[in-house]
């Protein structure tokens, strides 16, 4: 049992939250104790681009190797049950953790990227005559999306619209960076048929009004998806509450493994989508001339699937429920608290987004006059701070704040006080740098 177990254990025991001991858990994290930069500590604030890994995700990945590697669903053999039972334990925990009724509605992908995809590829395919019909689009049928998208909820709904003639419309973004619901009222009409909305920006951390929105959208019969890609590692996400049709996310945003995603969809949708791909393990019978698919989740897992990485992210699930998803959304809220009004004291600096700790998350973007975004990030690299510099992929939004990037600094349940301290130093130190100190 790890210093942090034992820390929950007891304040569960006294009937109590007991608040996030940061030492116990940045011990759980190996990388986090490595230098950089010619001896630098490592300050790492870009776990919204991916998070590190606590050594409980990397031991029960090296354990499945070591002891338990086979393929699933397929062998009859020991390793082989063994390694199906942990794939689909993995499955189960994550459903558990996001509030999902059945863990027949968990389907794993290889990222939120491909979950997205899914749903865009799968709803092209819907044909007449089929389960699949009500969900055909046509010419004239809308799909609403919005200004703070990544490129991954956009770029598949503009390939589907191509597709099927269906329009593209969305929502725009207000100057404190929130979702436009001015115009919600005929943005969402008769005609839509899908809206699919970030649920937490990766670049402003705004957090949006989900469930609003979803119930919306049901009144007038179109469906929800929700891109909880940065929602989902704060414990966020319960997909009751969203109200949300589909919800996708990733692993490797959460401590987990890279190389897979969770889709979760209600169980009567999943049963009407089409396959996304064709192979083994999808399939109920194969003929020459004809197939038929396995019931949901499986109908949408073809082929081999990132076992050892569904390992990985169940271990992932166990961490953050040990931990407590309560303390950690606390803990990110004060370092949030701490970090805006520090950086907005920085003559020069703006905040991309809201400047308030209110319905936001912890990924802080902001500009620095008379310093490019990338100038800013490498200037903190050098000092071991890491962030991001860029478009964060989502050149819109950027465009739409007026700025062509940005440098982002996000923030996870590891961090700390005196690393938000380096960071308004180390920008300062670019000001000098750049001789506008």
């Amino acid at each position: 049992m790890t210093a942090q177990d034992q820390i929950v254990t007891a304040g569960r025991a006294a009937g109590i939250a007991a608040p996030l001991d940061v030492a116990a858990i940045r011990a759980d994290f190996p990388i986090l104790d490595r230098t950089v930069r010619g001896g630098r500590p490592l300050v790492y604030l870009d776990s919204g681009n991916t998070s590190q890994k606590p050594r409980q995700v990397i031991d029960a990945i090296t354990d499945f190797y070591e002891r338990h590697n086979a393929n699933i669903h397929r062998a009859t053999h020991e390793l082989g049950e063994e390694a199906t039972e942990a794939y689909e334990g993995a499955r189960i925990k994550v459903a558990r953790f996001i509030g999902a009724a059945d863990e027949t509605e968990v389907v794993f992908t290889k990222n939120v990227t491909e979950a997205i995809n899914l749903v865009a590829y799968s709803i092209g395919n819907a044909t007449a005559g089929s389960a699949s019909a009500p969900l055909r689009l046509r010419e004239g049928d809308e799909i609403v999306i919005s200004e703070m998208e990544h490129h991954s909820n956009i770029v598949p709904w503009q390939l589907l619209c191509e597709r099927t003639g269906a329009r593209l419309r969305w929502f725009g973004v207000t100057a404190d960076g929130r979702l436009d619901l001015s115009e919600a009222g005929e943005l969402i009409n008769p005609r839509t048929r899908l809206i699919s909305l970030a649920h937490q920006s990766n670049v402003l951390g705004t957090i949006n009004p989900v469930a609003e929105i979803a119930a919306r959208a049901h009144a007038v019969g179109a469906l929800v998806l929700v891109d909880a890609a940065q929602s989902a590692p704060h414990g966020l996400v319960d997909v009751t509450e969203l109200g949300a049709d589909l919800v996708g996310f990733t692993s490797h945003k959460m401590c987990g493994p890279t190389g897979i995603g969770v889709l979760w969809g209600r169980r009567a949708l999943l049963e009407q989508l089409p396959p996304f791909l064709g192979g083994g393990e999808m399939i109920e019978s194969v003929w020459m001339d004809h197939s038929t698919f396995a019931p949901p989740p499986h109908k949408f897992e073809a082929g081999t699937m990132p076992i050892a990485q569904a390992v990985g992210l169940g271990a992932a699930v166990d961490y953050l429920t040990a931990v407590g998803t309560d303390r950690i959304q606390a803990h990110e809220q004060e370092l949030l608290q701490y970090a805006l009004p520090a950086l907005t004291e920085i003559d020069g600096l703006r905040i991309i987004g809201p400047a308030a700790a209110v319905d936001r998350g912890g990924a802080i973007s902001f500009t620095l006059d008379g310093v490019h975004p990338h100038d800013v990030s490498q200037v903190l690299d050098d000092r071991g701070i890491a962030v991001r510099a860029g478009h964060h992929c989502a050149w819109p939004l950027h465009r739409a704040m007026g700025v062509q990037s940005s440098t982002r600094a996000s923030l996870y349940l590891y961090n700390t006080r005196d690393e938000i301290d380096a960071l308004t130093d180390g920008i300062r130190q670019a000001q000098k740098f750049f001789g506008l100190g």
